[in-house]
């Protein structure tokens, strides 16, 4: 089983999305303050074989690759041009508007969500080039760390 860990680097916050890849499923999303990545990637490589890192090529990415170095695996920089944008629709694929939302205009919905993960999870879904889905105990609205 090969596990792949995406991030989309941030100056303040990033967005990170584990999935496993023959399985196409993401079992973790998170946000979390940049200043914490380093440890949170640490502990989730003692607990996950995580087989590559694939880091979005924005802003920040360099000094995140850094903090990256005790990754003794492959670290991977990709492109991620307009993923927070494309996460906007994206999060309905994942989260459709059902009933009577569908009256209300769907911004509302997105307007204080933090789309870093999704964006995250856009970046690995266009290194790989497929699709995944998202594990279902997983909720992708709770994560802000």
């Amino acid at each position: 089983m090969s596990k792949y860990l995406s991030i989309d680097p941030g100056k303040s916050k990033c967005g990170l999305v584990l999935a496993e890849i023959s399985e196409k499923k993401v079992y973790k999303a998170i946000i979390l303050k940049s200043e914490l990545l380093e440890g949170y990637v640490r502990n989730l490589n003692t607990s996950e074989n995580i087989s590559k890192i694939i880091i979005g090529n924005g802003t920040t990415s360099r000094e995140i690759r850094g903090k990256l170095d005790f990754f003794k695996k492959e670290i991977i920089t990709f492109e991620e041009k307009n993923t927070t944008y494309r996460a906007k629709a994206r999060y309905f694929e994942l989260f459709p508007v059902r009933g009577l939302q569908c009256l209300i205009p769907r911004e509302v919905f997105i307007l204080n969500k933090n789309l870093d993960a999704i964006s995250a999870l856009i970046i690995l879904e266009d290194y790989c080039r497929i699709q995944f889905t998202l594990n279902q105990n997983m909720d992708f609205k709770t994560w802000l760390k």
